[in-house]
Protein backbone atom coordinates (compact mmCIF):
# COMPACT_ATOMS: atom_id res chain seq x y z
CA UNK A 1 0.00 0.00 0.00
CA UNK A 2 1.65 3.96 -0.92
CA UNK A 3 2.37 5.49 1.99
CA UNK A 4 -0.14 8.45 2.45
CA UNK A 5 1.66 11.99 3.29
CA UNK A 6 0.44 15.14 5.05
CA UNK A 7 1.63 16.94 1.43
CA UNK A 8 -0.46 14.21 -0.54
CA UNK A 9 -3.73 14.90 1.49
CA UNK A 10 -3.25 18.43 0.97
CA UNK A 11 -2.77 18.74 -2.70
CA UNK A 12 -5.71 16.94 -3.35
CA UNK A 13 -7.36 19.11 -0.60
CA UNK A 14 -6.42 22.29 -3.75
CA UNK A 15 -7.62 20.18 -6.09
CA UNK A 16 -10.84 19.31 -4.90
CA UNK A 17 -11.86 21.30 -2.14
CA UNK A 18 -13.09 18.13 0.21
CA UNK A 19 -12.09 18.14 3.52
CA UNK A 20 -8.74 16.85 4.79
CA UNK A 21 -10.52 13.74 6.19
CA UNK A 22 -12.31 12.70 3.21
CA UNK A 23 -9.35 13.60 1.31
CA UNK A 24 -7.59 11.00 3.59
CA UNK A 25 -9.85 8.25 2.94
CA UNK A 26 -9.77 8.80 -1.21
CA UNK A 27 -5.92 8.41 -1.29
CA UNK A 28 -5.96 5.30 0.77
CA UNK A 29 -8.88 3.85 -0.48
CA UNK A 30 -7.25 4.30 -4.18
CA UNK A 31 -3.73 3.52 -3.35
CA UNK A 32 -2.71 7.08 -3.59
CA UNK A 33 -3.38 7.38 -7.47
CA UNK A 34 -4.64 11.09 -7.35
CA UNK A 35 -7.13 10.54 -10.72
CA UNK A 36 -8.38 7.59 -9.06
CA UNK A 37 -9.00 10.06 -5.49
CA UNK A 38 -10.45 12.25 -7.59
CA UNK A 39 -12.90 9.87 -8.66
CA UNK A 40 -13.76 8.54 -5.51
CA UNK A 41 -14.54 12.20 -4.09
CA UNK A 42 -16.78 13.09 -7.44
CA UNK A 43 -18.48 9.40 -6.69
CA UNK A 44 -19.17 10.52 -3.06
CA UNK A 45 -20.48 13.78 -4.40
CA UNK A 46 -22.41 11.67 -6.43
CA UNK A 47 -23.63 9.48 -3.23
CA UNK A 48 -24.32 12.64 -1.62
CA UNK A 49 -26.74 13.72 -4.43
CA UNK A 50 -28.38 10.83 -4.30
CA UNK A 51 -29.16 10.55 -0.57
CA UNK A 52 -30.58 14.14 -0.71
CA UNK A 53 -32.80 13.99 -3.77
CA UNK A 54 -35.60 14.35 -1.56
CA UNK A 55 -34.31 17.62 0.39
CA UNK A 56 -35.58 20.55 -1.22
CA UNK A 57 -32.84 23.40 -2.26
CA UNK A 58 -34.65 26.11 -1.23
CA UNK A 59 -31.96 28.57 -0.56
CA UNK A 60 -28.83 29.99 -2.76
CA UNK A 61 -27.64 32.56 -4.80
CA UNK A 62 -28.75 34.51 -8.37
CA UNK A 63 -26.22 35.78 -10.32
CA UNK A 64 -27.18 38.74 -13.21
CA UNK A 65 -24.19 39.46 -15.25
CA UNK A 66 -23.48 40.87 -18.73
CA UNK A 67 -20.59 40.62 -21.14
CA UNK A 68 -18.05 43.73 -21.49
CA UNK A 69 -19.82 45.27 -24.78
CA UNK A 70 -23.40 44.79 -22.76
CA UNK A 71 -24.99 43.22 -25.27
CA UNK A 72 -25.57 40.03 -23.62
CA UNK A 73 -26.91 38.95 -20.50
CA UNK A 74 -27.25 35.79 -18.53
CA UNK A 75 -28.44 34.99 -15.58
CA UNK A 76 -27.99 31.54 -13.03
CA UNK A 77 -29.50 30.13 -9.99
CA UNK A 78 -27.26 28.28 -7.97
CA UNK A 79 -29.17 26.51 -5.56
CA UNK A 80 -28.46 24.89 -1.83
CA UNK A 81 -30.10 23.91 1.11
CA UNK A 82 -28.82 26.07 3.65
CA UNK A 83 -28.64 30.06 4.01
CA UNK A 84 -25.79 29.05 5.80
CA UNK A 85 -24.28 27.83 2.95
CA UNK A 86 -25.84 30.27 0.41
CA UNK A 87 -24.07 33.07 2.49
CA UNK A 88 -21.11 31.67 2.36
CA UNK A 89 -18.75 33.52 0.54
CA UNK A 90 -16.59 30.52 -1.48
CA UNK A 91 -20.21 29.39 -2.54
CA UNK A 92 -21.04 32.37 -3.79
CA UNK A 93 -17.54 32.97 -5.27
CA UNK A 94 -18.24 29.49 -6.85
CA UNK A 95 -21.61 31.24 -9.01
CA UNK A 96 -19.43 33.98 -9.65
CA UNK A 97 -17.32 31.71 -11.69
CA UNK A 98 -20.39 29.77 -13.37
CA UNK A 99 -21.62 32.89 -14.46
CA UNK A 100 -18.54 33.96 -16.04
CA UNK A 101 -17.65 31.03 -17.77
CA UNK A 102 -21.74 30.91 -19.26
CA UNK A 103 -20.62 34.90 -20.51
CA UNK A 104 -16.70 33.72 -22.01
CA UNK A 105 -18.28 30.48 -23.67
CA UNK A 106 -21.14 32.11 -24.86
CA UNK A 107 -23.47 29.56 -23.20
CA UNK A 108 -27.12 29.64 -24.75
CA UNK A 109 -28.93 26.82 -22.67
CA UNK A 110 -28.90 25.17 -19.20
CA UNK A 111 -27.57 21.97 -20.34
CA UNK A 112 -24.63 23.38 -22.40
CA UNK A 113 -23.79 24.90 -19.57
CA UNK A 114 -23.59 21.97 -17.05
CA UNK A 115 -21.40 20.23 -20.08
CA UNK A 116 -19.42 23.14 -20.30
CA UNK A 117 -15.70 22.01 -19.24
CA UNK A 118 -14.16 24.43 -16.57
CA UNK A 119 -10.36 22.92 -15.26
CA UNK A 120 -10.76 20.12 -16.77
CA UNK A 121 -13.74 18.82 -15.42
CA UNK A 122 -17.59 19.33 -16.77
CA UNK A 123 -19.37 21.98 -14.80
CA UNK A 124 -21.88 18.63 -13.52
CA UNK A 125 -18.65 17.24 -12.11
CA UNK A 126 -17.49 20.04 -10.61
CA UNK A 127 -20.86 20.72 -8.96
CA UNK A 128 -20.77 17.02 -7.34
CA UNK A 129 -17.67 17.95 -5.94
CA UNK A 130 -18.81 20.89 -4.17
CA UNK A 131 -21.72 18.37 -2.76
CA UNK A 132 -18.90 16.48 -1.35
CA UNK A 133 -17.25 19.20 -0.38
CA UNK A 134 -20.15 20.82 1.60
CA UNK A 135 -22.51 17.84 2.44
CA UNK A 136 -25.65 19.44 1.46
CA UNK A 137 -27.73 19.35 -1.89
CA UNK A 138 -26.59 21.70 -4.72
CA UNK A 139 -27.96 22.21 -8.21
CA UNK A 140 -28.07 24.36 -11.03
CA UNK A 141 -31.57 25.44 -10.87
CA UNK A 142 -31.87 27.96 -13.23
CA UNK A 143 -30.28 29.26 -16.49
CA UNK A 144 -31.88 32.95 -18.85
CA UNK A 145 -29.93 34.89 -21.20
CA UNK A 146 -31.12 38.04 -22.91
CA UNK A 147 -29.06 39.34 -26.24
CA UNK A 148 -30.01 43.11 -27.51
CA UNK A 149 -28.05 46.22 -28.85
CA UNK A 150 -28.05 47.12 -24.65
CA UNK A 151 -28.34 44.72 -22.04
CA UNK A 152 -28.19 45.57 -18.07
CA UNK A 153 -28.18 43.15 -15.13
CA UNK A 154 -29.63 44.08 -11.78
CA UNK A 155 -29.50 41.83 -8.72
CA UNK A 156 -31.39 42.53 -5.52
CA UNK A 157 -32.08 41.93 -1.92
CA UNK A 158 -28.45 39.94 -1.51
CA UNK A 159 -28.54 37.88 -4.60
CA UNK A 160 -31.98 36.59 -4.18
CA UNK A 161 -33.51 38.61 -7.43
CA UNK A 162 -31.50 38.51 -10.46
CA UNK A 163 -32.86 40.83 -13.44
CA UNK A 164 -32.03 41.26 -16.95
CA UNK A 165 -33.45 44.35 -19.08
CA UNK A 166 -32.84 43.96 -22.96
CA UNK A 167 -32.92 47.03 -24.88
CA UNK A 168 -33.54 48.24 -28.47
CA UNK A 169 -30.66 50.92 -28.13
CA UNK A 170 -26.61 50.42 -27.49
CA UNK A 171 -25.97 51.56 -24.31
CA UNK A 172 -24.79 55.08 -22.75
CA UNK A 173 -24.44 56.17 -19.38
CA UNK A 174 -28.18 57.44 -19.77
CA UNK A 175 -29.35 54.51 -21.13
CA UNK A 176 -27.62 51.97 -18.90
CA UNK A 177 -29.18 54.06 -15.72
CA UNK A 178 -32.90 53.78 -17.30
CA UNK A 179 -32.02 50.00 -18.38
CA UNK A 180 -31.37 49.76 -14.23
CA UNK A 181 -34.07 51.68 -13.01
CA UNK A 182 -36.39 49.39 -15.11
CA UNK A 183 -35.09 46.59 -13.88
CA UNK A 184 -35.76 47.57 -10.24
CA UNK A 185 -39.01 47.84 -11.28
CA UNK A 186 -39.04 44.39 -12.49
CA UNK A 187 -37.35 42.89 -9.36
CA UNK A 188 -40.06 44.95 -7.04
CA UNK A 189 -43.33 44.29 -9.25
CA UNK A 190 -43.06 40.93 -11.03
CA UNK A 191 -44.47 41.88 -14.34
CA UNK A 192 -45.58 38.64 -16.51
CA UNK A 193 -44.59 40.39 -19.53
CA UNK A 194 -43.37 43.72 -21.66
CA UNK A 195 -46.79 44.79 -22.53
CA UNK A 196 -50.27 42.89 -24.02
CA UNK A 197 -49.32 41.61 -26.90
CA UNK A 198 -46.21 39.36 -25.11
CA UNK A 199 -49.21 38.24 -22.61
CA UNK A 200 -49.08 34.51 -22.90
CA UNK A 201 -52.34 32.97 -24.55
CA UNK A 202 -53.12 30.39 -21.49
CA UNK A 203 -52.84 33.63 -19.10
CA UNK A 204 -55.05 35.86 -21.15
CA UNK A 205 -57.37 33.25 -21.34
CA UNK A 206 -57.56 32.27 -17.45
CA UNK A 207 -57.81 35.92 -16.66
CA UNK A 208 -61.05 36.18 -19.03
CA UNK A 209 -62.20 33.10 -17.84
CA UNK A 210 -61.51 34.71 -14.17
CA UNK A 211 -63.34 37.87 -14.87
CA UNK A 212 -67.09 36.33 -16.22
CA UNK A 213 -66.65 33.93 -13.49
CA UNK A 214 -66.66 36.86 -10.85
CA UNK A 215 -69.26 38.58 -12.87
CA UNK A 216 -71.64 35.75 -12.85
CA UNK A 217 -71.31 35.32 -9.38
CA UNK A 218 -71.86 39.09 -8.46
CA UNK A 219 -75.51 40.20 -8.31
CA UNK A 220 -75.22 43.16 -9.13
CA UNK A 221 -74.37 41.65 -12.76
CA UNK A 222 -77.59 39.99 -12.68
CA UNK A 223 -79.51 40.82 -15.86
CA UNK A 224 -76.91 43.38 -17.57
CA UNK A 225 -76.96 43.53 -21.39
CA UNK A 226 -74.43 41.36 -22.93
CA UNK A 227 -72.82 44.42 -24.94
CA UNK A 228 -72.90 45.52 -21.15
CA UNK A 229 -71.16 42.83 -19.49
CA UNK A 230 -68.59 42.77 -22.45
CA UNK A 231 -67.50 46.29 -22.00
CA UNK A 232 -66.82 45.95 -18.01
CA UNK A 233 -64.93 42.65 -18.30
CA UNK A 234 -63.07 44.81 -21.09
CA UNK A 235 -62.33 47.20 -18.53
CA UNK A 236 -61.09 44.54 -15.91
CA UNK A 237 -58.55 43.07 -18.51
CA UNK A 238 -57.26 46.53 -18.75
CA UNK A 239 -56.79 47.00 -15.17
CA UNK A 240 -54.89 43.83 -15.43
CA UNK A 241 -52.60 44.70 -18.22
CA UNK A 242 -51.51 47.86 -16.65
CA UNK A 243 -50.79 46.10 -13.05
CA UNK A 244 -49.20 43.03 -15.00
CA UNK A 245 -47.19 44.36 -18.13
CA UNK A 246 -44.49 46.14 -17.37
CA UNK A 247 -44.35 49.20 -20.08
CA UNK A 248 -48.34 49.39 -18.54
CA UNK A 249 -47.50 49.86 -14.88
CA UNK A 250 -46.70 52.89 -12.70
CA UNK A 251 -43.08 53.57 -12.79
CA UNK A 252 -41.99 52.79 -8.71
CA UNK A 253 -39.43 56.11 -8.85
CA UNK A 254 -42.33 58.28 -10.42
CA UNK A 255 -45.68 56.81 -10.19
CA UNK A 256 -47.21 59.69 -12.16
CA UNK A 257 -45.51 58.08 -15.53
CA UNK A 258 -45.37 54.43 -16.32
CA UNK A 259 -42.89 52.60 -17.31
CA UNK A 260 -43.07 53.34 -20.95
CA UNK A 261 -43.26 57.22 -20.46
CA UNK A 262 -40.49 57.49 -18.20
CA UNK A 263 -38.53 55.50 -21.65
CA UNK A 264 -39.87 58.39 -23.61
CA UNK A 265 -38.60 60.68 -21.22
CA UNK A 266 -35.18 59.43 -21.45
CA UNK A 267 -35.01 58.86 -25.44
CA UNK A 268 -38.19 59.02 -27.45
CA UNK A 269 -37.15 55.67 -29.55
CA UNK A 270 -35.78 53.62 -26.14
CA UNK A 271 -38.21 50.58 -25.62
CA UNK A 272 -37.84 47.44 -23.82
CA UNK A 273 -37.38 44.42 -26.15
CA UNK A 274 -37.53 41.56 -23.46
CA UNK A 275 -36.57 40.85 -19.72
CA UNK A 276 -36.20 37.63 -17.32
CA UNK A 277 -36.29 38.03 -13.68
CA UNK A 278 -35.00 34.55 -11.47
CA UNK A 279 -35.67 34.79 -7.75
CA UNK A 280 -35.14 32.07 -5.16
CA UNK A 281 -38.23 30.46 -3.82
Amino acid sequence: MAQITAADVNKLRQQTGAGMMDCRKALIESDGDFEKAIDYLRKKGAKIAAQRSDREAREGVVMARTSSDGTCGILILLSCETDFVAKNQEFIQFAETIAHAALQHHVKQLEELLQLQMDGSTLQNRILDQMAKIGEKIELTRFERIDAPGVVAYTHAGNRIGVLIGLNQALNPAIEQAGRDVAMQVAAMNPIAVDRDQVPEEILQREKDIVWEQMKQDPKMQGKPENILAKIAEGKLEAFFKENTLLSQSFVKNHEQTVAQFLASVHPDLRVIGFKRVALG
